[in-house]
């Protein structure tokens, strides 16, 4: 019998923060990476638990994007779930807006210098 807090068996599921949990100086430090902004970017234009950790393009090796995701769990950005050998994610918009109105639509903004 499958083990449920194993995520299928392979490795351990992941423990997620409930954004009313999280702290705004929790927030904004999981914010202030380029990496980590690149990867709710990314998971913002996607349909949820269709992206897996290693589709993502970021120039970071193996070991450092999973610090990444753990760093996104923990401020109350991301879910993540296993499916067979991928882990899938998705950005957990709409109670993270909750928690901290407009905080996410300024980080999903493009980068542009005001005129």
């Amino acid at each position: 019998m499958e083990d449920p807090t194993t995520g299928g068996g392979h490795r351990p599921a992941p423990v997620h923060t409930d954004p009313d949990e999280v702290p705004l100086l929790a927030a904004l430090s999981a914010l202030a990476d380029a990496v980590r902004i690149q990867l709710v970017r990314e998971l913002a234009g996607s349909p949820e638990w269709t992206r897996s950790c290693g589709s993502f393009d970021v120039p970071v090796g193996k070991a450092a994007l999973s610090h990444h995701f753990s760093v996104l769990r923990g401020a109350g950005l991301v879910e993540q779930r296993d499916q067979g050998p991928k882990r899938v994610n998705r950005l957990r918009r709409e109670e993270f807006d909750a928690r901290f109105p407009g905080l996410l639509e300024l980080v999903l903004r493009a980068d542009s210098p005001r005129r």
